[in-house]
């Protein structure tokens, strides 16, 4: 079944996050920005992590995660070791919850706003693997970037 597909490919790439962040050679390196490189990689970390335990943690797991989406991109120098712990508790929701859902959840109708085009649970885990991976390599190159 999917899930166990989008289980494995978010596990991958939330322990890839933590990998990254924790190869900064300078913590303080992850807030760095530029004029060409406007989100530290600090920021999206906490974004990634706000994004998954919004939509897969509360929205489908039932967790209360309740969001504040402007700290994710405002909240600056949280240390390294909150992220990381922060991260391992999304892969945990995530394997949870995705272990939960059946194929007829998979094929049910999701429509994150009113008006907007619907589309299926399936259909947004997928892309919510993809969102990770696509901030993912941006924290990548921002690291490679700015680390020095």
């Amino acid at each position: 079944m999917l899930t166990q597909t989008l289980i494995k490919l978010f596990k991958r790439d939330l322990n890839k996050l933590i990998t990254e962040v924790n190869l900064y050679k300078d913590e303080s390196n992850l807030w760095l920005t530029s004029k060409e490189v406007s989100n530290s990689a600090g920021n999206l970390c906490l974004h990634i992590i706000g994004n998954l335990s919004t939509f897969i943690g509360a929205e489908f797991g039932n967790t209360g995660y309740i969001r504040q989406r402007d700290l994710e991109f405002s909240l600056k120098d949280v240390p390294r070791t909150d992220m990381v712990a922060q991260v391992k508790e999304v892969i945990t929701i995530v394997e949870n919850t995705l272990s939960s859902l059946t194929e007829d959840d998979l094929q049910k109708e999701y429509s994150r706003r009113v008006f907007e085009d619907t589309m299926t649970t399936e259909y947004f885990l997928v892309h919510l693997s993809m969102h990770l991976a696509y901030h993912l390599g941006q924290i990548n190159y921002h690291r490679r970037l700015l680390d020095f």
